[in-house]
């Protein structure tokens, strides 16, 4: 773990005036079982907070930036850029989860890498520089973390629909895809995924769930196919 939150704040662009917000954002709530005399203090009310910034500022964002799009098609982008697994490689970007307060049992069960943990305190964090500098600096955040490359997110979240229309438009067969290896404990799953074309192996991927294992699959199916 990094204590110093001073790096962090280099990392991202923010100096905090009030830096207890920061330390709140980082608070998971199994820290106070070994730290008790921080009281009950977590991250999860700026969490609330910081999903509800990122979903105003992310809709205004697409309405302003994409005009030609759809309101259905503006819907499922935004899903794509909030979900769970997009903010986990968001806060991962920053190494976030070197920062965060977790208590012995979640640290020594994987918790630090933990998809769920790290994008809500990527959230808080929103909600921390929403309350500490007001909405232009948590706009400014969030455009340089979440919105930031969306084509490149897109082709990502989009990945499975992309290689499914490759595949149906040269009539080359059927695709589908397995889960190979389930591994972990049950809180901490990891599954290895593959993606076949008729019997053939064309992509494997991991993720913490089945659904992100085989996006990661298709994604290393379509960068064999590009290459």
């Amino acid at each position: 773990m990094n204590t110093n939150i001073d790096d962090l704040q280099n990392s991202i662009e923010y100096s905090f005036k009030d830096e207890k917000l920061l330390v709140t954002a980082l608070t998971h709530k199994s820290y106070i079982v070994n730290a008790p005399e921080t009281g009950d203090v977590n991250n999860e009310r700026l969490e609330y907070l910081g999903d509800a910034v990122l979903e105003l500022v992310t809709s205004d964002f697409l309405f302003k930036n994409y005009k030609q799009m759809s309101e259905g098609e503006m819907t499922k982008l935004r899903a794509s850029l909030v979900c769970e697994p997009a903010l986990a490689i968001d806060a991962r970007e920053i190494d976030l989860q070197d920062y965060i307060f977790l208590g012995k049992g979640e640290e020594n069960t994987g918790g630090r890498n933990r998809d769920s943990i790290v994008s809500d305190a990527f959230e808080a964090l929103i909600g921390a520089i929403y309350l500490d500098g007001g909405m232009d600096e948590a706009t400014k955040f969030i455009c340089s973390f979440v919105l930031n490359d969306i084509e490149h997110k897109q082709k990502f979240y989009d990945s499975k629909t992309t290689l499914q229309e490759m595949v149906d438009a040269t009539n080359l067969g059927s695709l589908h895809y397995e889960i190979v290896k389930e591994s972990g404990p049950d809180h901490n799953k990891v599954f290895d995924a593959v993606v076949k074309l008729n019997d053939e192996v064309i992509g494997s991927g991991t993720g913490q769930t089945k659904k992100h294992a085989e996006q990661n699959a298709a994604v290393d199916a379509l960068n064999r196919i590009n290459k």
